[in-house]
């Protein structure tokens, strides 16, 4: 077999709830949905940090943020860029003879380009703008708010979605000319709030038809104080569901709009004769609250709306279809050694992640038995977290605040904190152990004195 051709497909704060073959009751994701049946559909996947530029570097990197040092977007407090010395997946996948293209967002480092980082061509998103100006399209309407609103002035096909859809075809096109195989990243900023969809996706869910989510009405009871902070921060403690219906309508909009325009790109693969030997991956960053728990965006928080990321990838020369995957996967961390040895490089004793294609082709398991994520603050100031997360319980150490732990066989919308329940002690204690092992094997900094004694000698509320 050929050396099989890498798309991969990259969105920005989509949650794992919004497909509608992860369970979302109406949301129309054709597409994703595909993807998911004629390949592998992963019910377990997490970011290692529901951080944009962080989770990022993690997928150049193949390494826990711990690792690789970088914490903070742009506007955090200590922002620092990736160092120079260390292998990147693109350099390595270039090296093993592919054409590499990064379409789309790139938001990794404010001074360093794709092409420093492993990308023979780069198609920045910004052009968008660009294209649109030399069309006599007026811009984007924004009024600088988070909530969003229509955007009166296009149609789907003149959409930043359709136009970013419009560059990987055109590569897909050259491509075929070209013959050698190819690794293409379309990294894209939607669905991020705000959202700013064109008719009819704008209007596409009716905000009167969008029940609450489980979550919705969380009273933070026995949780952090920067629970109940982060409602005051964005002014949310008084909003009710009438507020966010509309919100989540243009969110969900905005997916079904990306859905289509990966449509029209495994389209071309099929038209091109590209799609037997082409693996398409796509998953986010990381999720949005979107009025879960009555907040938004992301920050000081590892509830599974931020946390847990959409998967699928698709292989028909190598996978077979209709694949359910259950194990726990790190996609930023697991996705950089997969690809590198898919491509035929050696991987990096730097890469802290595992293979999955075994577990695609259920040949395997990914051997993960939970899965771990961290954060340490933006924005609103440094606040450390670390998370484990099994099949049943969720345990969040929260460095300088009270701690988390919830059961998810009985409280899947993560409501009741249990951390001090005297009944849990017993997973408190298993769960603070978990987290310790995964701290000092990615030689976290914070691992120290004083993180031992709380995680070890349980010296926390």
């Amino acid at each position: 077999m050929d050396k099989p051709n890498i798309l991969f497909i990259y969105s920005d704060q989509h949650r794992y709830d919004c497909v509608a073959s992860n369970g979302h009751p109406f949301v129309q994701t054709p597409t994703m949905d595909r993807l998911g049946a004629e390949g592998a559909r992963f019910t377990h996947a997490f970011t290692p940090i529901p951080m944009c530029v962080p989770a990022r570097c993690s997928m150049l990197t193949g390494q826990w943020p711990a690792r690789h040092g970088v914490i903070f977007n742009y506007d955090g407090e200590t922002f620092r860029p990736l160092r120079d010395e260390q292998p990147y997946m693109p350099a390595l996948v270039q090296m093993a003879g592919y054409h590499t293209v990064h379409v789309g967002r790139w938001h990794v480092d404010p001074k360093r380009t794709p092409l420093e980082f492993g990308f023979h061509d780069y198609v920045p998103g910004w052009r968008y703008t660009q294209w649109r100006r030399a069309r006599g399209i007026p811009p984007t309407p924004s009024d600088q708010s988070w909530r969003g609103q229509v955007d009166p002035f296009i149609t789907p096909e003149q959409s930043s979605l359709a136009w970013h859809a419009d560059q990987v075809i055109g590569w897909l096109e050259q491509f075929t000319e070209e013959g050698d195989p190819f690794f293409l990243r379309w990294h894209m900023a939607e669905p991020h709030l705000a959202n700013r969809p064109p008719e009819p996706y704008n209007s596409m869910y009716d905000p009167a038809s969008i029940p609450p989510w489980p979550s919705f009405g969380d009273t933070m009871e026995g949780k952090p104080f920067m629970h109940r902070q982060m409602l005051r921060n964005w002014g949310l403690e008084d909003k009710n569901w009438d507020f966010w219906a509309p919100i989540v309508g243009r969110y969900l909009g905005e997916i079904s709009l990306l859905d289509a325009q990966i449509g029209r790109v495994l389209d071309a693969l099929d038209r091109l004769g590209l799609a037997e030997n082409t693996m398409v991956i796509y998953t986010a960053d990381h999720g949005d609250m979107c009025g879960g728990h009555g907040m938004v965006d992301k920050h000081c928080v590892m509830y599974d709306d931020i946390v847990r990321v959409p998967m699928a990838v698709r292989w028909p020369a190598g996978i077979p279809a209709g694949r359910v995957v259950d194990d726990f996967v790190s996609n930023a961390v697991d996705l950089p050694a997969t690809l590198v040895r898919l491509a035929g490089a050696e991987v990096p004793e730097t890469f802290q992640g595992v293979d999955i294609l075994p577990a695609c082709r259920g040949e395997g398991t990914t051997g993960r038995p939970d899965i771990l994520s961290c954060y340490s603050g933006n924005q609103f100031g440094s606040y450390t977290q670390q998370m484990v997360r099994d099949r049943r319980w969720k345990y969040v150490w929260n460095a300088t605040a009270t701690d988390e732990l919830y059961d998810l066989d009985t409280d899947p919308a993560e409501l009741t904190n249990r951390a001090a329940d005297p009944a849990c002690a017993d997973e408190l204690k298993r769960l603070r152990a978990r987290l310790a092992e995964w701290m000092e094997d990615t030689k976290d900094s914070l691992w120290n004195g004083t993180a031992r004694k709380h995680l070890l000698q349980g010296r926390k509320p």
